[in-house]
């Protein structure tokens, strides 16, 4: 019988809405041909708007395997068999992988944590957190749970939800050191900061969500943000010399992670490392930058 991981009909997709400008496609294809299987699976962009996910069942159900994201991330799970730990940690899938059941997984946490790995840095040290959504939320109980100290900035419209976020924290990991600050009033030195939030996002790339007078105070930078490549954060951080790495790895490596769990597929690190570096450079022709 022949072995279905070969089987040339298997079909993978991103589903979301809307899709115009996503980096998925490119980076699975590669990710399926340094796997061994360049040729034998299909990967596409399928746009499900918001309200109509059910209509869109049978033919979910019909691919080997699936991306999601905005705004499916949470509906997705009442159409799914089951959940792995991670997934039902954070209440959000990003992966699935269809068989007799179809299982959500979540590899934006693999993403993260290899990218703060890449980067040199510890979890496990005194960590300034910018923003506290749903990504921003993640990183900071996975700091928590790696053992380290917490410093949450937000706007002063989002300080009600910052205060939520650190009870999330202090319920999961009690021994936690969490503070809850706003981004005008950065105090202290950090091992690592992390940019959650969507300032310095193409096209605004000229803003920065904090003062370039707090990166003097830091050594590890790592922002969410991949377009652009060197936001204006990135380019002030380096000019003070700290280490920095931008959202395009952890982009590289939840997918690579989904990789893992649709084919049994490892990589080596030089390869996504260069598969990273080829997405930067896509990122940078395709926007001008």
């Amino acid at each position: 019988m022949k072995d279905n991981k070969h089987d040339p009909t298997r079909k993978f997709a991103l589903i979301g809405y809307p899709l115009s400008h996503t980096m998925s496609p490119p980076i699975h294809d590669r990710l399926f041909a340094l796997s061994g299987f360049g040729g034998e699976c299909e990967y596409n962009v399928i746009e499900v708007p918001t309200d109509e996910l059910a209509t869109f069942s049978s033919v979910l159900r019909d691919l080997s395997g699936y991306n999601v994201t905005i705004p499916h991330k949470v509906s997705i799970i009442n159409a799914l068999d089951g959940l792995d730990p991670l997934a039902k940690r954070y209440g959000a899938v990003n992966c699935v992988k269809n068989g007799e059941k179809s299982i959500g997984y979540n590899t934006d946490v693999v993403g993260f944590l290899r990218t703060i790995r890449a980067l040199g840095a510890s979890l496990e040290s005194d960590v300034l957190m910018l923003g506290c959504g749903g990504v921003g939320r993640m990183m900071a109980i996975e700091t928590a749970l790696c053992g380290g100290n917490i410093t949450i900035a937000v706007r002063q419209s989002d300080l009600e939800s910052a205060s939520a976020l650190k009870d999330d924290i202090l319920c999961l990991s009690p021994n936690t050191s969490v503070n809850i600050t706003t981004l005008d009033k950065i105090d202290g030195s950090y091992d690592l900061l992390i940019n959650a939030t969507p300032v310095g996002m193409y096209p605004h790339g000229n803003d920065m969500p904090i003062e370039a007078d707090v990166l003097k105070r830091v050594r590890f930078l790592f922002d969410a943000i991949y377009n652009p490549v060197q936001t204006k954060l990135i380019k002030s951080a380096i000019k003070h010399g700290v280490s920095t790495i931008g959202g395009m790895s952890m982009l590289v490596w939840q997918a690579a992670a989904a990789h893992e769990i649709w084919n049994d597929a490892q990589f080596d690190i030089q390869d996504i490392d260069a598969l990273i570096k080829r997405m930067e450079n896509t990122v940078d022709k395709e926007f001008g930058q």
